[in-house]
């Protein structure tokens, strides 16, 4: 496998300069490798994701005073995702720093846990190190457009969600999802799902599992009735309150 890139690097593509940089060299050791759990960056994890809830929630609560927590841990369920914290540790770079035991492989291809897991870590040591705002600048550094746009699209990838409220405001009764057919082997299977609505079908959508179906046929009906608009860019963004 090859060799880690230094610290220095890292802290370099963190924007944080480490007074401790033990701190920093801990936040990449995955348990394969730590000689026992307690030396891996595990601690540091649990520490990062809860400072990360907290500095968002925070920023939440007093950059929408107007908004409803309901309507508020939406955007925080998409901002703080495993799947957007291991986006941001591959716009980072820290596969490329992990220390990983041989069993693991290679650097590539991480699963999104461990990418996840990097960045939860890399915040409670930036924490440990500096303190809340060194912590806060970094979190919302790394995630204030993705916070903005979650906010301004209005529907966080949840258009069953979006679909359901939207019908309920209108009065117009509940949608039903119909699995018009499903293909392939059971460990992978797909399912091809519509939206129906009274005596009314919307257009149905082909999926990797159901639940990707339904939102998808979700989206389709939400675009037929006139709730979201999509942009020829492909921005989605929703243009009847739910």
């Amino acid at each position: 496998m090859d060799e880690a890139i230094p610290l220095d690097e890292v802290e370099q593509r963190v924007g944080y300069r480490f007074s401790d940089r033990i701190l920093l060299e801990r936040a990449l050791v995955h348990a394969s490798i730590a000689t026992t759990r307690v030396e891996s960056n595990e601690r540091l994890e649990f520490l990062g994701d809860a400072i990360l809830g907290a500095v968002v929630c925070e920023h939440l609560y007093r950059r929408f005073p107007n908004e409803l927590e309901g309507e508020l841990t939406k955007i925080k369920s998409n901002a703080v995702s495993r799947k957007v914290c291991a986006e941001l540790a591959v716009e980072l770079g820290l596969a490329a720093a992990v220390q990983l035991g041989k069993g693991m492989g290679g650097r590539e291809g991480l699963p999104q846990s461990l990418l996840a897991a990097l960045v939860e870590s890399v915040i409670g040591a930036i924490y440990l190190d500096g303190g809340i705002e060194p912590a806060r600048e970094f979190i919302l550094r790394m995630l204030g457009t993705r916070i903005e746009e979650s906010a301004r699209l209005g529907h966080q990838q949840n258009f069953k969600s979006v679909l359901q409220q939207a019908l309920q405001k209108k009065e117009m009764g509940a949608p039903v999802y119909v699995i018009l057919d499903e293909k392939g082997p059971d460990h992978a299977k797909c399912f091809e799902i519509c939206v129906e609505l009274g005596a009314r079908r919307f257009k149905p959508c082909w999926g990797m599992s159901k639940k990707a179906a339904e939102q998808d046929a979700a989206l389709e009906a939400l675009v037929e009735l006139g709730f979201v608009e999509r942009s020829g860019d492909g921005e989605i963004r929703v243009v009847v309150a739910a």
